[in-house]
């Protein structure tokens, strides 16, 4: 079973090792305190219940971003000859029902629509890895297809 590659910019592996360090120093200071008693009387302690639940929550969290850490793959900029292709990394101009959209093509960890950075996994990330300039793309959805036409791609170093 081949493990999952997780796509991401420099800034966002960075981004993600700041959070697993910041992660790593909330999980000491927690465990370095007391830890409440488990039981109180003969019932557990909502206090114990609470501190584990959150270490739980934490642990979980942690063990994510290894996983991201482990599998990552830094999105490179394609050789000159190739970037006039959509690839991951590419900021695409779009031509959608006559209004113009722009947005980055990124992998699922860094999507940010509000960014304007969708992933690469998207029904329009999808469509458009793999064409050119001027190429027409019909965007799948569960409920609707739309088409749209490629304006631009530009890639920037990272």
């Amino acid at each position: 079973m081949s493990e999952k590659k997780y796509y991401l910019t420099k800034k966002g592996l960075e981004k993600i090792k700041k959070q697993h360090e910041t992660l790593k120093k909330i999980r000491a200071a927690k465990t370095r305190g007391e830890t409440p008693q488990i039981l109180e009387s003969e019932d557990l302690n909502p206090e114990y219940l609470s501190f584990k639940e959150g270490l739980d929550l934490l642990e979980k969290k942690m063990a994510e971003l290894e996983e991201i850490l482990k599998n990552a793959e830094i999105i490179k900029l394609p050789p000159r000859k190739k970037r006039d292709i959509v690839h991951l990394g590419a900021t695409v101009s779009v031509e959608f029902d006559g209004e113009i959209d722009k947005f980055k093509i990124v992998g699922t960890k860094e999507a940010d629509p509000i960014e304007s950075k969708i992933s690469d996994e998207s029904p329009i990330g999808k469509s458009l890895i793999g064409k050119k300039v001027g190429e027409t793309v019909v965007v799948k959805t569960q409920l609707v297809n739309h088409s749209c036409k490629i304006l631009e791609i530009k890639y920037k170093k990272s």
